[in-house]
């Protein structure tokens, strides 16, 4: 009997440690930041800038054919001008023609003497990956691959990308170009780009111009009578093997392999308001770079929520006002000019915080504010800091974790009586205090 009961105890006690295991899993696993296999990634709320994780991302690598994105945007910018539109016409010239034929470089097979439309030309190179279409753009741009490289670095240098080198067009090694590297660049460089970067490059891309996105986001295109197919797996695609890849909401953006930069990807998704920019770079295989992007996708749609951490007209309780001089009154109060909405982990909420950096030019020597004042008027910054672990920041400066500090109500400037019956009243105050003090250094 004894040991039937004890039995009984062990087996009860058994069942209670899974009951709590299940119980605790999905918190833990909650809890749990993503482990990404490759050499560095980068998980971006693309709609507000925030960087949901990184690994190594301010590492510079070779980006392969990610390159190409710089390309893309600086295909677009010269539409957008009216310096070529998409159906212009060029031919090819011998160096992409060379790099077309070479059977190496998996090419569209361009031909000389035949007329080539820049939309044509650019799902080639967007869709396909294609490297001698990209180097007839930047021909066609720039009037050599070297002057379009110079754009390239410049217009890096415009969008704050912090970690970045452009030395051709493609993403392929200057050696694999033989004597038709760039002019100005070195004949054994190669491009770099941190996951930050490309990024941050990826972010600009879709920003300014989303049409990029339509063209990215289609898994097969029609080229010079024949079928392209689109190197991102993660689309919709029409074969059981691609398929595997698939993630509902990818619409874009580039692949990228060499030898020296293995496996890459910049991934884009979206799944209702929330739109993700992914990239991870060297994966070890072309599975691998799908794989880890998928997991990040996972990461930032299961587990962020866009949450208003601090509604508009939100004061610090210790801050709620400030002191006013030569006014009708004498404080007044103040609060963020509008709400701060991000991406959160739900539990995390309490974990947010402001701070207040005020204008020091709209203080007087005591730090009061001088009237009059206006009510919306900006006296200041608010600042959201982060007191959980991994704060990796924002991916652009002008984020909406900084907003205006403004005043909540107008301070009229009293009246000239008003401001002398002060001024006496202090320069009576300042007398009096100048005597006690003397009285009392006499003892």
């Amino acid at each position: 009997m004894k040991h039937n009961v004890k039995q009984g105890f062990v087996i009860f006690l058994a069942a209670m440690v899974m009951i709590v295991s299940v119980m605790v899993q999905p918190f833990t696993a909650q809890a749990q930041e993503v482990e990404v296999e490759a050499e560095s990634a980068i998980l971006v709320d693309a709609n507000t800038g925030k960087i949901l994780y990184a690994k190594n991302a301010d590492q510079a690598l070779p980006p392969a054919s990610m390159t190409k994105m710089m390309t893309e945007y600086l295909v677009w910018e010269a539409v957008e001008s009216g310096q070529i539109s998409w159906d212009t016409t060029t031919q090819i010239s011998d160096y992409p023609y060379s790099i077309s034929a070479n059977a190496s470089f998996s090419g569209v097979g361009l031909q000389q003497s035949k007329d080539y439309t820049v939309q044509d030309l650019y799902n080639a190179m967007a869709i396909n990956s294609d490297n001698a279409t990209s180097i007839a753009l930047a021909e066609l741009i720039a009037g050599s691959e070297g002057e379009f490289v110079k754009m390239m670095n410049e217009k890096g240098k415009e969008m704050g990308l912090p970690d970045f080198k452009f030395v051709n067009s493609t993403g392929l090694d200057n050696e694999s170009l033989g004597d038709n590297y760039p002019e100005g660049t070195d004949p054994n460089a190669t491009n770099l780009l941190s996951a930050e970067s490309s990024a941050l490059l990826a972010y600009h891309l879709i920003k300014d111009y989303p049409g990029a996105l339509d063209v990215s986001s289609k898994p097969v295109e029609n080229f010079d009578g024949q079928q392209i197919r689109n190197w991102n797996h993660m689309l919709k695609h029409d074969t059981t093997f691609l398929d595997q890849f698939y993630y509902e909401g990818v619409d874009g953006l580039k692949t990228g392999f060499t030898d020296l930069a293995g496996y890459s990807f910049t991934g884009t998704a979206q799944k209702g308001d929330q739109r993700l920019i992914a990239v991870v770079m060297k994966t070890d295989s072309e599975e691998k770079r799908f794989e880890e992007t998928a997991k990040l996708f996972d990461y930032g749609f299961k587990q962020f929520e866009y949450t208003e951490v601090f509604p508009k007209g939100y004061q610090v309780d210790d801050k709620s006002s400030l002191p006013v001089a030569k006014g009708k009154a004498d404080e007044l109060g103040i609060s963020i000019s509008e709400g701060i909405t991000i991406p959160i982990k739900p539990d995390e909420k309490d974990l947010y915080s402001i701070e207040y950096t005020i204008d020091k030019d709209k203080l007087n020597k005591e730090g009061e504010l001088t009237a009059p004042i206006e009510k919306g008027e900006k006296i200041g910054t608010a600042q959201l800091k982060y007191e959980g672990e991994n704060d990796y920041g924002y991916i652009i400066k002008d984020s909406n974790s900084t907003v205006d500090v403004v005043a909540n109500e107008t301070v009229e400037k009293s009246n000239w009586f008003m401001l002398t019956l002060g001024a006496i009243g202090d320069f009576f105050v300042d007398l009096f205090t100048t005597v006690v003090d003397w009285v009392k250094g006499l003892f």
